[in-house]
């Protein structure tokens, strides 16, 4: 919803095209060089942070909502896409306090207590993990912010999303083990260094870097490349890839790194 017009169109017969009382909410992590970051929107109406999210078209898969969120918010699609939880509890957006005045002043649209948008909602949560560096953020019609933050300086959110991210995140770092996540946060040709950091990172934790790397390669998930980067004197690291066969499959199927 990118104008006004959309926007209230949406408000009045969005029903019609998308399924009442069932949304979902995206934790969209960042990843790039050595730093987690968290997107997250601000609402015209709302005052602190959440989750991006939206409603599901009456056409649409889950997941292919789940990316067209997420492609409107970063302008990137196809990226990992997980769900991990369902947010269901009665009072979680807190309708009591929806104020119909406060809501016109500010987005200029009429809403009564009658509308489809007011009512009990469950939430499907999905996160999705990508390069921070190549995103193109876009705000809407009823966003007057987007950004990403450090994993671990968050601000205040809405609802219950910060229940939201500390079960996404808990999710992608359990997933870290049965998915080789990571071949849209690296370079296409990368260092054993480069791909420890990255796990190091999502994980926030320390990693074995002598053990870590050999259970990719004997999953086979990496190649080693007859080239080398020269990063200074006496410093020249070997250069790896993914296999992408191998790494594809392993998507499909899962694998166990631990």
């Amino acid at each position: 919803m990118k104008t006004e017009e959309e926007f209230k169109e949406f408000v009045r017969h969005g029903h019609k095209l998308f399924i009442p009382n069932v949304s979902l909410d995206c934790a969209i992590f960042g990843y790039h060089d050595h730093q987690l970051k968290l997107l997250l929107i601000r609402h015209k109406a709302l005052k602190d942070w959440c989750l991006p999210g939206g409603y599901i078209r009456r056409t649409e898969k889950l997941v292919e909502a789940a990316d067209r969120n997420v492609k409107e918010r970063t302008g990137v699609d196809n990226l990992f896409l997980q769900q991990f939880k369902t947010f269901g509890d009665p009072d979680r957006v807190k309708f009591k306090e929806f104020d119909e005045e406060e809501w016109f002043k500010i987005t200029g649209v009429r809403i009564t207590r009658k509308n489809w948008l007011i009512d009990q909602t469950i939430s499907v949560g999905f996160y999705a993990i990508t390069d921070f560096s190549k995103t193109v953020l876009h705000s809407s019609a009823l966003i007057s912010e987007c950004a990403w933050f450090n994993i671990d300086k968050l601000p205040k959110l809405e609802f219950d999303h910060e229940e939201m991210v500390k079960s996404a995140l808990l999710t992608m770092r359990m997933h870290l083990y049965h998915y080789p996540i990571g071949f849209n946060l690296l370079p296409v040709k990368f260092t054993l260094t480069e791909i420890h950091a990255l796990y190091e990172t999502l994980l926030g934790k320390k990693l074995d870097i002598s053990n870590f790397p050999k259970k990719l390669m004997t999953l086979g998930l990496l190649k080693k490349l007859n080239e080398k980067r020269h990063i200074g004197a006496h410093r020249a690291p070997h250069l790896y890839k993914f296999d992408k066969t191998k790494y594809e499959r392993a998507l499909k199927e899962g694998i166990v790194l631990s």
